[in-house]
């Protein structure tokens, strides 16, 4: 499966965002990774195929909103009330096949990398 990530900008302090990944086939789970520069890569958060399950790293929740649309094999991630500290260059990973345990927030649990989309927010 091949990922494409687009709706990275930039934007000022309390602004908002939507990334969208598209994946070329079906996957079971899919999400969103960002680093910074000098900085380890973090889970930002991930959703099942139903859209029932998702996950959020904590300086996230409450202020971004993952979806996907399984017609058209896309995840979104919403991200309101941006902060500096969401600088970064995000992600999208998909896992194909479900495996238990699933593990959201550990890369290692995704087959399949998108190429990142940059998010710069000013203050």
């Amino acid at each position: 499966v091949q990922l494409q990530a687009s709706g990275g900008g930039w934007v000022q302090d309390g602004g908002s965002l939507r990334l969208s990944c598209a994946a070329s086939g079906r996957t079971f789970a899919m999400g969103w990774f960002r680093q910074a520069p000098g900085k380890e890569r973090e889970f930002v958060s991930a959703v099942w195929w139903n859209g029932g399950n998702t996950y959020y790293a904590d300086s996230v929740k409450g202020r971004f909103t993952i979806s996907r649309d399984n017609a058209q094999n896309t995840v979104y991630l919403q991200m309101n009330t941006l902060k500096p500290e969401d600088t970064a260059n995000y992600y999208c990973a998909a896992k194909i096949k479900p495996t238990f345990p699933y593990i959201a927030a550990l890369g290692t649990m995704y087959d399949s990398w998108g190429q990142g989309t940059q998010v710069t927010v000013s203050s």
